[in-house]
């Protein structure tokens, strides 16, 4: 086999991978983790058990892949406004932070909360996706990703109840994204202006 056949035939592998990560996110969305059978899966995708087993090992493995894939979405989404003014920025990462929850429920209340009972490795990959979107706004309000203990302490809080306030706000039918946005991003501020009072080196930054 060529290199142009060996990188067509990892494209099409690649691909059925994601397909199968698609239809599992979809099929989690409904039902429970423990509920779902490896046979069950197949009998609902249409596809032979067997290449599961040859992409994830097993079940357990195919839901993490799930999770990541969920996870490298979320980022995605809250960080892809860097060319922007900062407050701008600060709104669209919100933003997207909130549609993503908005249109993908399941895989952020796995996220969120750890996935199924106490799942170490669910866990572990939910802290990556939190420092990641700590580092997002970090750069976005300083300019840069590394900042000191206490900073991020506080940015670890704000997005504690950033977690709390889209759980319960993804059951209720109101009040409307753009409303939750506005609150997180002012809870935000007043975490900002805090970190300043108490590291003056460190100020809130102005609004563009």
């Amino acid at each position: 086999m060529n290199n142009s056949q060996q990188r067509g035939s990892t494209e099409r592998s690649q691909a059925r991978r994601a397909e199968l990560i698609a239809i599992g996110r979809k099929l989690f969305a409904d039902t429970s983790y423990d509920a779902l059978s490896m046979d069950d899966i197949a009998q609902r995708a249409g596809v032979a058990k067997g290449l599961f087993y040859y992409y994830f090992k097993s079940k357990r493995g195919y839901y993490l892949a799930i999770v990541e894939d969920s996870i490298a979405g979320l980022v995605a989404r809250a960080g892809s406004a860097k060319d922007l003014p900062r407050t701008v920025r600060v709104h669209r990462t919100i933003d997207g932070y909130l549609r993503y929850a908005e249109q993908h429920r399941a895989a952020y209340r796995a996220i969120v909360t750890g996935g199924v009972g106490f799942d170490a490795e669910v866990l572990a990959i939910r802290d990556t996706v939190r420092e990641e979107l700590i580092a997002t706004i970090a750069e976005g309000a300083y300019g840069r990703r590394d900042i000191p203990p206490l900073a991020r302490l506080a940015l670890i809080g704000w997005l504690s109840g950033v977690e709390g306030v889209t759980l319960d706000w993804l059951g209720r039918t109101e009040p409307d994204r753009d409303t939750v946005r506005e609150l997180l991003v002012r809870q935000l501020r007043r975490t900002l202006d805090t970190i300043e009072e108490l590291l003056p080196d460190w100020p809130s930054p102005e609004p563009d």
